[in-house]
């Protein structure tokens, strides 16, 4: 498991990886799932892509919903594909959710029937989501506390769940986790280098990525008339372009913003990763050939590969 902040140098490594021991890297980043702003989220190229295998990269449209739960299972599938091809399976991602939900387990959650859902969230659009978030909040207040009034994403999975089983998505959360897949074991490598350097390669990539056409990216986006609390318009620096594409404000202030906003998630991300993730190998420097040299006998060391 390849964690650390957004542009740290995770995908280098996975893939500098997986093509010296013969690995798949699997995706543990939740926008990279989405397959409509490749450029903007840093999802690995084709040619990348092509190197070697790579799983969960690009695979869900932008206004499905992923959950930590779905990801696991979907990471899981992946894993065990990858051990029964012979591979070592490299997540890789800085969704810190994913990761611990990986290593830890979530708490159970109740089946959500396809009716109750589709009933639900129809309940939800119809009504507005400030409605629906004070009827969480009638029946599931610290839910509501948790979640924001426009979200309604997360107002309809809290509602759903009390409607499929008659209790609280906090009452379930509650529940202790379930632990790691059965039979699996994790090396975690942490991707922690200095401030300077982190926001150096922050501001160098998001140049690159508008030079690679991200702004038309968004365009395309915007286009394809998803809705505004589609999860793929989470992405960072999505919704700065967007407003730059129309005329809210100019292209140089939106990539400024954009700019400051993957800076002070990245900060966030570092933090979360800190103090909820242990690392078995903690990579303090600017990414470099010496730090691939260092993880590849770390994972020897490890037994997790010859």
């Amino acid at each position: 498991m390849i964690a650390g902040p957004t542009a740290s140098g995770k995908s280098a490594l996975a893939l500098a990886l997986a093509e010296a021991v013969g690995g798949t890297v699997i995706n543990a980043d939740s926008q990279q799932l989405y397959r409509e702003l490749r450029l903007l989220t840093a999802r690995p190229s084709a040619q990348e892509e092509a190197r070697t295998p790579h799983r969960l990269f690009g695979v869900l449209a932008g206004d499905d919903v992923c959950s930590a739960q779905r990801w696991r299972e979907m990471a899981e599938r992946a894993i065990r594909e990858s051990l029964a091809a012979g591979r070592l399976p490299i997540l890789c991602g800085g969704t810190g959710f994913y990761l611990k939900a990986m290593l830890e387990g979530l708490s159970p959650m109740p089946e959500i029937p396809a009716a109750v859902r589709e009933a639900v969230r129809a309940r939800v659009e119809a009504e507005g989501p400030a409605a629906a978030h004070a009827r969480l909040a009638a029946v599931d207040p610290e839910s509501a506390a948790r979640i924001a009034p426009a979200d309604r994403q997360r107002i309809a999975r809290a509602l759903e769940v009390f409607e499929a089983s008659g209790e609280t998505l906090t009452r379930w959360r509650t529940a202790p986790p379930a632990g790691p897949p059965a039979g699996m074991r994790f090396a975690v490598v942490m991707l922690a280098p200095p401030r300077a350097a982190l926001v150096e390669r922050i501001e160098a990539r998001f140049d690159a990525m508008m030079a690679a056409g991200a702004l038309e990216e968004v365009r395309a986006l915007r286009a394809a008339g998803l809705p505004e609390d589609a999860p793929v318009w989470k992405a960072v620096g999505a919704r700065d372009l967007a407003a730059a594409i129309r005329g809210d404000r100019s292209l140089e202030a939106a990539v400024a913003d954009a700019k400051t906003a993957t800076r002070q998630y990245a900060k966030r991300q570092a933090t979360w990763l800190r103090r909820q993730i242990v690392a078995d190998v903690a990579l303090t420097e600017q990414f470099s050939e010496k730090l691939i040299d260092h993880t590849l006998s770390f994972l020897r060391e490890s037994g997790l590969t010859a």
